[in-house]
């Protein structure tokens, strides 16, 4: 027999890929931003409002010494933002066709964070230590990850902001009937609003002069959000597979 003499049948099949995948994307992006949160506290900073001794001056070319060390944590970084969007797309397509608007809203919000933080990333790692060991040091000083006030900073900024709005509009796929999908819906929920409040102190206090406050608040807000969120759900698409088995 075909899926189409027996459509409900495809339609299990779907939905069970689907449930798998949340899993394993869930447990990937718990485990895959630990990493990534252990090897960025290794990178202590050497510029910036969060450098107590030993800082770096403007214009932040003599940081060769510092690679690969300070470095390390984006390689991870990058492969979270790829696991993050499979991980959306799994809660889309899990989520209950009237709220499929607000998951599907979610997932444009998260591709563009993660494409930002790819991109972002990925040239702070193949472009800035290269160029600084070959003498090419024009440009850099707006690309390096040590400049508070540089292009690095200010992209990681729009990047985990625009990953907290994914969070609020993914929030509403989860029910509140469920104990765990009610803890799940409140942490993204709470992290749009960390993240906004946050904003919003920092740029009263420091205006355009936050540095890299801002930024260091809201990647430690985003990454408990995908920490917590990523062992709540893998227990709930766990309980899926488990119900579709009986």
């Amino acid at each position: 027999m075909t899926a189409i003499d027996h459509p409900t049948t495809g339609a299990e099949l779907s939905q069970r890929i689907s449930n798998q995948i949340g899993l394993y994307s869930s447990v990937f992006t718990a485990l895959i931003t630990v990493l990534t949160f252990g090897f960025a506290i290794t990178a202590i900073p050497i510029s910036g409002a969060n450098c107590r001794e030993g800082c770096i001056e403007y214009p932040y070319l003599d940081t060769v010494s510092q690679f690969p060390k300070d470095y390390r944590w984006m390689v991870p970084a990058m492969i979270l933002m790829l696991v993050y969007v499979i991980w959306m797309v799994a809660i889309h397509a899990s989520a209950a066709q009237p709220r499929k608007i607000f998951s599907q809203i979610g997932l444009i919000f998260a591709s563009m964070a993660a494409l930002i933080l790819l991109s972002d990333y990925f040239i702070q790692f193949s472009v800035v230590p290269v160029s600084l060991m070959s003498g090419e040091k024009e440009g850099i000083t707006l690309l390096t990850q040590y400049n508070a006030h540089g292009i690095f900073i200010v992209l990681e900024e729009l990047g985990y902001l625009l990953m907290s709005l994914s969070f609020v509009f993914v929030a509403p796929v989860f029910s509140s009937r469920s104990r765990i999908e009610s803890a799940v819906r409140w942490i993204f929920s709470s992290g749009f609003v960390l993240a906004v409040i946050a904003l919003v102190v920092f740029s009263a206090i420091y205006g355009l002069d936050r540095q890299d406050r801002f930024e260091v608040t809201i990647i430690s807000i985003d990454w408990l959000v995908l920490i917590i969120n990523g062992v709540l759900l893998s227990m709930v698409f766990k309980k899926l597979l488990g119900v579709e088995s009986k």
